[in-house]
């Protein structure tokens, strides 16, 4: 891209919407942000306020309802050429080497083969790869898996790295050991020395992006702070971070900025603006769901019907792998699918139930399916779809939409299950490879 000194991307009161004309909910409202380069610029906020959708909508890969986006002050037709991303679930190809996945970033950028195998492994050594080029994803800790992300983003030369919460999938251990390698990586040690051409890297790594929800990474990795709120997706307050490298999370000045950011999100509701109208009639309101698998339920049920459809609670514990509390998880799923009741202490199959059982393949399906579409999340998430242009929405957003109506759940694991049983009825897709859910029929057409 030419380099006329307007910023690397930028948004100008941008604004995001899902639904039709009838059912519209607002996810951004207003954002304007630019990225110049030399600038490591975290974006904080509480699950659910948008802030992965703005990344989405800066960088080209969903489209803006309203506002402008730029790329080098021209608009943005598709996605920004000079981007690289970090997911944080990895997303690497199981069938291909760490060495390979990281080269799948050359293509179409018109290296030689020379060139292209000097850069993979310049980015194997920045991110201490060495020695695990032949292995494949299923060899790799979670941690390593994350390294072969970032090399193969870093490996395209990108003139704007953006990470998308690239630690939250990781053990707090190696999320911090990885978290201090990749601020040595753009820092310098000191400074910022690689993001101005130095370290090891075979070019310049002009600028950052990291989406985060931890207030402590936002001020290690940062020096610049956006802070979002909710109802909808909007800036709060941007604050440039004068803590001085190296930074150390006990300094005293570490430890004011943090409590400067957590007075700013804690009085979030002081500032909020009123929410957003719904429109008539409004969404299901999702609730919690087990986080336990089809597989585990049909199991535990099996195990059941092999001791006359009834056993004490304890009794059935003994015969499962799972810890005590796993199986009340278990048992609690089934009974929400009316498959099961609990009186006292005992676990019985319901005829239900033993329908279910008795049935084939298609026809616990269709059994599951229907059980399922009386649960508010399942029409909740199926109304989403069913609104959706082309009736396909990213997990992400998904995930956003559940955040704002069950603030205290775990909503990574929550989306989870219900893919998982959505997938399993049959009552939408799921593409692993776009992060999409979708429906396979137009609306009004049950399982």
């Amino acid at each position: 891209m030419p380099d006329n000194g307007s910023p690397i991307a930028e948004a100008r009161n941008v604004c995001v919407c899902f639904g039709d004309a009838d059912n519209n909910r607002m996810v951004l409202k207003d954002v304007s942000l630019a990225v110049s380069d030399g600038q490591v610029t975290a974006i904080l906020g509480p699950s659910g306020c948008g802030k992965s959708t703005f990344l989405r909508a800066l960088v080209g890969l969903i489209k803006a309802s309203s506002g402008e986006v730029l790329c080098h002050g021209q608009p943005l037709v598709g996605v920004h050429p000079g981007i690289s991303i970090v997911f944080q679930n990895f997303a690497l190809l199981p069938w291909l080497t760490v060495q390979e996945n990281i080269a799948v970033a050359l293509n179409g950028l018109g290296l030689d083969e020379d060139e292209g195998r000097r850069r993979v492994t310049s980015c194997i050594d920045v991110v201490g790869l060495e020695g695990f080029e032949e292995a494949y994803p299923k060899e790799l800790s979670g941690g390593m898996k994350q390294r072969v992300g970032i090399a193969r983003a870093l490996a395209r030369g990108p003139e704007l790295l953006c990470m998308d919460e690239p630690f939250s999938a990781l053990d707090v251990f190696t999320a911090e050991s990885l978290r201090s390698e990749v601020y040595r990586l753009w820092s310098g040690g000191g400074g910022k020395a690689s993001l101005r051409g130095g370290g090891k890297l075979p070019f310049s790594l002009k600028s950052v992006i990291i989406i985060t929800h931890m207030i402590e990474e936002a001020v290690f990795l940062a020096d610049r702070i956006v802070v979002m709120g909710t109802g909808p997706g909007r800036i709060r307050k941007i604050i440039l971070n004068d803590v001085p490298h190296p930074r150390e999370y006990q300094s005293p000045a570490f430890v004011r900025m943090v409590q400067r950011l957590h007075d700013i999100v804690t009085h979030e509701d002081t500032e909020a603006a009123p929410p957003e109208p719904v429109s008539p009639g409004g969404l299901p309101m999702p609730e919690p769901i087990p986080p336990v698998s089809p597989g585990q339920i049909v199991g535990l049920m099996e195990i059941l019907r092999d001791h006359d459809g009834k056993m004490d609670v304890f009794q059935l514990d003994q015969l499962t792998e799972y810890d005590f509390g796993q199986t009340l998880t278990v048992v609690k799923a089934a009974e929400m699918l009316d498959f099961l009741e609990t009186p006292r202490n005992m676990v019985v199959l319901t005829d239900l139930g033993r329908e279910f059982l008795d049935a084939d393949v298609n026809g616990r399906k269709s059994l599951f399916a229907r059980q399922i579409q009386k649960m508010e999340t399942f029409r909740f998430v199926r109304q989403l779809l069913e609104e959706a242009s082309s009736h396909e929405l990213s997990k992400e957003i998904v995930e956003e939409e559940l955040c704002v109506r069950l603030v205290t759940e775990d909503i990574p694991k929550l989306i989870e299950t219900i893919i998982n049983w959505g997938r399993y009825a049959e009552l939408f897709g799921y593409s692993p490879d776009t992060d999409h859910l979708y429906l396979d029929q137009p609306a009004g057409q049950g399982v």
